[in-house]
């Protein structure tokens, strides 16, 4: 059977339709703060939707959004029944993707790091 545009279903492109088509060669990520003001960013789109690809990491950013001074990798592993080093592993990819940011601070056993959120809306535009 050979291939002909009356073959094609009506949301297929031709050949000859493509010099119509408008392509938009950019991949735009918006991050928002709490002021809705837009922030431009080095974040990689790909990091960021890597990160957010997982449950987990979704949960744990929604624990620290809803936290008013930030939470430590033990309440966030306590909140969501997991380990430590779990929480500690996600928390790093979080952190990779850009899309939280930790600090340290003196503890009752060491020092504990706090993560924050950094954005509280994420809008990828295709």
């Amino acid at each position: 059977m050979e291939l002909s545009e009356a073959n094609l279903s009506s949301n297929e492109i031709t050949v000859s339709d493509l010099n119509e088509v408008e392509i938009e060669k950019v991949l735009k990520l918006e991050l928002h703060n709490d002021s809705h003001n837009l922030f431009e960013s080095n974040v990689s789109v790909e990091k960021v939707v890597k990160a957010l690809s997982s449950p987990t990491r979704r949960n744990i950013l929604q624990k620290i959004q809803m936290s008013k001074d930030g939470m430590d990798v033990s309440n966030i592993a306590s909140s969501l029944n997991m380990t430590e080093a779990n929480i500690s592993a996600q928390i790093k990819k979080l952190h990779d993707a850009g899309l939280i940011f930790c600090k340290y601070c003196a503890g009752n056993h060491g020092i504990r790091k706090i993560s924050n959120v950094k954005f509280n809306q994420i809008v990828i535009n295709f």
